[in-house]
């Protein structure tokens, strides 16, 4: 993926400059492109890996072996199939301009936690509340 002619090589977004402007905006989606091709790469790596081992191993402790290294690399794609679809949320909110924006109190989200977790839909302290409710009704 090329980088984009609107970015300069070295751009990390900054407090300095307005809030979710078209650069960071761009940032953002190339960093979420990125991300979702690197995730589509490894997919097709464990299709091609899957597909080629021979579950037919006459020992049956390398073919228990095997079973559970299948389990774990499809558990693995779930998990990054799900990761797609906030990968592709994500996309659409930066098409809609809600990008960046907690999706509980309206509040701009914090560079450093959108840099750390470009999918998150919530600020750092409703994410914070919204656990402890789980925590508080898990306990229940």
């Amino acid at each position: 993926m090329s980088a984009s002619p609107l970015l300069p090589p070295d751009y990390r977004p900054s407090e300095d400059e307005p809030f979710m402007n078209p650069m960071q905006r761009e940032y953002f989606r190339q960093k979420l492109l990125r991300w979702r091709q690197e995730i589509l790469v490894e997919a097709g790596q464990t299709l091609d890996h899957l597909s080629q081992e021979n579950l037919q191993q006459p020992d049956m402790a390398d073919r228990a072996s095997l079973e559970t290294e299948h389990a774990i690399e499809l558990r693995t794609r779930d998990r990054e199939r799900k990761l797609l679809a906030k990968i592709d949320a994500a996309l659409e909110r930066i098409d809609d301009d809600s990008y960046g924006y907690c999706e509980e109190t309206g509040e701009p989200i914090s560079l450093r936690r959108l840099e750390a977790r470009p999918i998150a839909t919530l600020s750092l302290e409703a994410q914070e509340r919204h656990e402890r409710m789980e925590r508080t009704h898990r306990d229940d």
